[in-house]
């Protein structure tokens, strides 16, 4: 079974995705579960480990989501990020500067939303 996974301290989970509060919680469901879609943030709470080490874990396990979205607030911490997974991601794997879009937050939350198809 595939999850959507959403890392955030602050914002509310959207449905259809499991809810990782810190990065330690999200690298264990990374490793643990297949992960169709990936929306992370940067900044996860006073002198905590950043959504960039989760981009580190992705990398150096070779754990890509088949999609990522970087959600957060913090343009540095999503351009950092982005330059640690986009020149190391397998061919098949889209990652994208910018939050979820709502027509694919509603897809997911009404079970719609197939990436195979």
């Amino acid at each position: 079974m595939k999850i959507n996974l959403f890392l955030d301290d602050s914002r509310p989970c959207p449905k259809g995705f499991v809810h990782a509060k810190d990065a330690d919680e999200c690298m264990l469901l990374l490793r643990e579960c297949d992960v169709r879609v990936l929306s992370l943030d940067y900044n996860l709470g006073w002198n905590a480990p950043t959504g960039l080490d989760v981009a580190r874990f992705i990398v150096a396990s070779r754990r890509y989501p088949e999609r990522i979205y970087l959600h957060s607030s913090s343009a540095a911490g999503r351009r950092r990020m982005f330059e640690t997974l986009y020149p190391n991601k397998p061919d098949h794997v889209l990652i994208f500067n910018h939050p979820v879009p709502d027509d694919l937050l509603r897809s997911i939350a009404c079970g719609k939303f197939d990436m195979e198809k």
